[in-house]
């Protein structure tokens, strides 16, 4: 209670069923509690109380009186740390962060031992990356709440994350000894020992490492990490001996696994050619049926060895029928030689197969190959002449293909990337139609069907196929936003661009900083939990990821785009639809005149039509959302963005939006 505004004991007690109230979401009957206080002429202007309804009204979503309440509270009582709180947790729901951090320093200078009031300033400060900052309240923390987990891991993160492993890791090793009784299996503790472990491989402390993880295997839960994280360190340390052993170990766990065999590889210590390719028949030999082991040899090896070793990997992969074989050789692509070679090889596999169903006529195996290894075959010699650049051979192995099986959905999907390289886009999009409707429940040709079509500007066919696999109820374009669908996003912005609908483009880039902008906001979802869950290194990493978020291409790909249109509307800011069909429809002969007004007319109609469809389905969203809107609000209303008024703004606006999306720009 403030000491400049006492309250009896009647109104005391009022006034803390206001915050038993606050705490279960009970704002309504915290409400009639306040009134009750507030109705007493003594108390109407009782800072406290008014700051409390102000935070109440901010929950219901009313957030002009919250503030108005707010404010006159603090007015009234500017030495109470209640005030100074509640007005630092309005401002935060405003995602107003530096003010909310200055109103808990005022908070913290009336009533510095306030947990609740340091762990919130705590929480801003990590997620502002104020790191000496959150240094700084982290040690209150601890000071004042030495018995809690969450204050020791608090306190020596905020040390790792300025990079002052030693003190971190002595924090850590202090905490680690209160801990006595460690039950079996304890994945908290486990985490523990692992975030160390993790301390320790960033200070660059590997010998010290490998002792830990010797001293503490035992309280381990991820074993699998302590095997990868010592033959690594050995392997660092030039102990090859004791990284072969580790690194076999790992192999026989996952033979696929192509960072193993680099490690193998390195702890074997070859020299020269033949030695690397006997590491890898070693591996063979012992897993038969792994794939890794004979095609990484395809990557070093060179004359009649490579001749022999890919010849061996392409006969299997076709009798197999292996669809992504293309993809998986393609970084043998910057070999010329070695081009030439897997596409002789492939061409004699094709006339062979043609003769006599085998790989060669030579081959004394009297088992004839299937029928399939010829459609594989031209499959793979289509993507290969398509890699090429020789569009009319890959078209002829890709129609031969589909004549051979013209139901397999792969193939369609090839010849779609072939008119895309082609530069021929309608064409790309009629393939893959065709391969969707071979199989309508595979969201993958459904997704890249959508994805050619808005990239030959058929924004509405676009949104017609998405709606095949959206919520029904809601249009498919509000239900892509909800979900977050960036690809969709960002290809549809590319398209109203194209089509100079700058409004429509600037909706879709300012939709897209929403979702980074939202993505960013969740850290807050994180900050305690992770804490609490022990999930450190997780947390840790999510913290890096956060920093370096809008370096992602759909972050990129969205502010050139924003840019772009806000130059050009800088250089020729729009005019009236109006004018610019009496200015177009001047020149044009009455019987072209006529066809235009029926044109118009006939598309009026339809926008009309349109516009009672989207009311209708955005009535239905808001019924979808009107009770979660009821239970809570969260953060500042976003306004809508209506793309007529996005394209219609001053000189300034565009200037600052510019610069927004420049800034932003890693």
């Amino acid at each position: 209670m403030s000491p400049s505004q006492p309250l009896p004991p009647r109104e005391n007690t009022l006034f803390k069923r206001i915050l038993k109230c606050y705490e279960q979401k009970q704002y309504k009957n915290g409400l009639k509690f306040a009134k009750q206080i507030l109705c007493n002429p003594k108390f109407s202007e009782h800072g406290e109380t008014l700051a409390m309804k102000g935070l109440t009204l901010s929950c219901l979503g009313r957030k002009e009186d919250a503030f108005e309440h707010v404010r006159r509270g603090l007015r009234n009582d500017l030495k109470s740390h209640v005030c100074w709180h509640v007005y630092g947790l309005l401002q935060r729901s405003e995602k107003k962060y530096e003010e909310a951090i200055k109103c808990y320093r005022n908070a913290l200078k009336l009533d510095k031992d306030n947990i609740q009031i340091l762990r919130d300033l705590s929480l801003l400060q990590i997620q502002m990356r104020d790191l000496e900052g959150y240094k700084d309240t982290r040690y209150q923390l601890l000071v004042l709440r030495p018995t809690q987990r969450a204050s020791w891991i608090g306190y020596a993160m905020a040390f790792h994350l300025i990079k002052d492993y030693e003190t971190a890791l002595k924090i850590l090793e202090e905490f680690r000894k209160t801990q006595v009784m460690v039950k079996p299996f304890d994945y908290e503790h486990s985490e523990l020992l692992l975030y160390q472990a993790m301390v320790m491989k960033e200070a660059g402390m590997y010998d010290e490492l490998l002792m830990h993880l010797d001293t503490f295997e035992p309280q381990i839960v991820d074993k699998l990490y302590i095997s990868e994280t010592r033959a690594e360190l050995n392997l660092l340390l030039e102990n090859y001996a004791t990284a072969e052993a580790l690194y076999l170990e790992l192999l026989g766990r996952n033979p696929e696994n192509w960072a193993y065999y680099e490690g193998f590889e390195k702890s074997r210590r070859p020299s020269t050619e033949e030695e690397r390719l006997a590491v890898y028949r070693e591996r063979a030999e012992k897993t038969p049926r792994a794939h890794a082991p004979k095609r990484l040899p395809l990557n070093f090896t060179t004359g009649e060895t490579f001749t022999q070793l890919i010849d061996r990997f392409l006969r299997q992969a076709l009798h197999k029928g292996i669809p992504p074989l293309f993809v998986t050789l393609r970084k043998l692509y910057c070999e010329r030689w070695k081009v030439e070679t897997i596409e002789n090889l492939v061409l004699g596999y094709v006339e062979s197969m043609k003769s006599c169903s085998k790989f060669n006529p030579a081959d004394d195996d009297s088992v004839l190959e299937p029928p399939t290894v010829l459609l594989w075959a031209y499959a793979f010699l289509a993507q290969h002449y398509d890699y090429l650049g020789n569009t009319a051979k890959a078209l002829e192995y890709v129609n031969t293909a589909i004549e051979h099986t013209p139901t397999l959905i792969e193939l369609y999907v090839i010849k779609t990337k072939i008119y895309k390289h082609a530069g021929n886009v309608e064409e790309a999009v009629r393939c893959l139609d065709e391969a969707q409707s071979l199989d309508t429940a595979d969201r993958y040709t459904n997704s890249k069907c959508a994805k050619y079509m808005l990239r030959a500007n058929m924004i509405k066919e676009a949104e017609e196929m998405c709606a095949k696999f959206t919520r029904e109820g809601v249009s498919a374009v509000d239900n892509l936003n909800e979900m977050q669908c960036m690809w969709f996003e960002t290809e549809s912005m590319r398209a109203y661009q194209r089509l100079g609908k700058w409004g429509e483009a600037l909706k879709k880039c300012h939709e897209v900083d929403r979702h980074f902008t939202e993505i960013i906001e969740d850290q807050f979802d994180f900050h305690t939990y992770c804490m609490r869950k022990m999930t450190l290194r997780t947390y840790v990493g999510l913290l890096r990821l956060e920093d370096i978020l809008r370096q992602h291409p759909f972050y990129f790909v969205s502010a050139r785009c924003a840019i772009n249109v806000y130059l050009r509307l800088h250089d020729k800011p729009m005019t009236d639809s109006e004018d610019n069909e009496n200015t177009s429809s001047e020149n044009l002969d009455p019987s072209e005149l006529k066809k235009l007004k029926n044109k118009q007319r006939k598309e009026k109609k339809k926008a009309q039509q349109e516009k009672l469809k989207q009311k209708a389905l955005q009535e239905k969203k808001e019924q979808h959302n009107k009770a979660k809107q009821a239970e809570e609000v969260e953060g500042p209303k976003e306004e809508e963005l209506v793309p007529e008024k996005l394209a219609r703004v001053s000189a300034h606006v565009i200037a600052s939006n510019i610069l927004y999306y420049v800034y932003r720009v890693p």
